[in-house]
């Protein structure tokens, strides 16, 4: 998807900018429960003001993560992979004509530099990805270096039928067909292998499970249960694969997850933790994530309205207004003095997690009290790649470039 996105999806860029603007300071308190408004280009510098705490200069990679203590900030090892999140998002801003200080392509670099830190089809489907929308022409390397046919029976994720493994490598096949299909090997048959295996993993209900293969232990639960993730990244994979072969077969699948979860969605625009693909119904709410909120939700919904021309700006809308204060705790995750957005909203005790399936297999309904949960004060590159990569396009503002 190109700056232009947000044109193709519904009208101009400055319209949809327009919907879901508003002042770019974030409110916090009571009045926050009424339904904040988001300013798309404010978000877009926090998220690039929090990728500058997670970077590494000296390894020229983001962390893995980092996490505010009473000390100060902490912060996790380098991670190739959360490098390359940040980078796909990193790029699309820099699409826009926004000005960031990262060197792109010095960092690109050090991420093509070691392949040794690729352990299954899913870390696979994001280097292609990654090397398709940076350096198309690496991507021949790419495939002398992996053997495509055979990764589905050589890694543990795609012999278990990983979902959301098999989404980023149906996702990479995709985008790697779209940047460079002349000088690329004919990746059809495992294309379609790797969608066959997505649609076992997928009920009637839409809803995906974790796994689909009897490989992987604790087989009835995991085909039976999936995250959030297991079914927004398999939306979009599934809907490049439609776009780059040129069929409209895997739109269908893609659009039954998007309604069912759409209409599983919370009242706050919550995208919850846990689904059962039988009964197409929540298991578990929490921990909600600000990654999904504002980062992969709107990644695989609005790519799949693109390619539909159905809207699902409403369910975005919600989502983002639950991360920027419209939540259960009426508190704005975004903390814009420390150029921060926090992870995520857990559940203080274990104990109340673990009711919370017996009561929704029960089909009992418990609202929680605000003083039951917490905010967990973490980030991760991914979370600030993806949102770049929903909404970079739009670019900075102003007094931000």
């Amino acid at each position: 998807m190109s700056p232009q996105h947000f044109a193709r999806t519904g009208g101009p860029v400055r319209p949809l900018l327009q919907a879901i603007a508003g002042p770019s300071r974030p409110t916090t308190g009571p009045a926050a429960c009424r339904g904040p408004s988001i300013d798309l280009l404010a978000l877009n510098a926090l998220a690039l003001r929090s990728l500058l705490a997670l970077f590494d200069a000296n390894e020229n990679l983001f962390c893995r993560c980092a996490t505010i203590t009473d000390s100060g900030l902490l912060r996790a090892k380098t991670s190739r992979r959360q490098t390359i999140i940040a980078l796909l998002g990193l790029r699309r801003l820099a699409g826009s004509g926004a000005a960031q200080p990262f060197d792109l392509a010095s960092i690109g670099e050090v991420v093509l530099a070691d392949t040794n830190w690729v352990r299954g089809v899913g870390d696979l489907g994001l280097l292609t990805w990654f090397t398709a929308e940076f350096v198309p022409e690496r991507l021949r390397y790419l495939f002398n270096e992996f053997d495509f046919d055979v990764m589905l029976e050589t890694y543990l994720d795609g012999r278990q039928g990983q979902t959301r493994g098999l989404a980023w490598f149906l996702a990479g096949i995709a985008h790697a067909r779209l940047a460079s299909p002349q000088a690329l090997p004919d990746l059809t048959d495992v294309a379609v292998a790797t969608y066959h295996l997505l649609q076992n993993s997928q009920a009637e209900s839409g809803v995906f499970g974790h796994a689909a293969c009897p490989a992987f232990p604790r087989r009835t639960l995991c085909c039976r249960f999936g995250t959030f993730s297991d079914q927004i990244h398999p939306i979009y994979a599934l809907t490049m694969f439609a776009r780059a072969f040129q069929i409209e077969e895997p739109l269908a699948s893609a659009l039954s997850c998007a309604n069912s979860i759409c209409a599983l969605q919370g009242e706050m625009g919550q995208w919850w933790f846990l689904y059962d693909k039988r009964a197409c119904r929540v298991v578990h709410r929490y921990p909600v994530y600000s990654l999904h909120q504002d980062g992969t939700a709107p990644v695989g919904l609005l790519a799949l309205g693109e390619a539909t021309g159905q809207s699902f700006h409403q369910a975005i809308y919600k989502g983002l207004s639950w991360m920027t204060g419209a939540n259960e705790l009426g508190n704005d995750l975004r903390n814009l003095d420390l150029g921060w957005i926090s992870d995520s909203v857990w559940l203080k005790r274990w104990w109340t997690n673990c009711w919370e399936a017996p009561l929704n297999f029960l089909n009992i309904s418990r609202g929680l009290p605000a003083d039951a949960l917490k905010i967990r004060y973490e980030a991760r590159p991914d979370h600030f790649g993806w949102l770049l990569y929903a909404f970079g396009g739009v670019g900075l503002p102003v007094n931000a470039e």
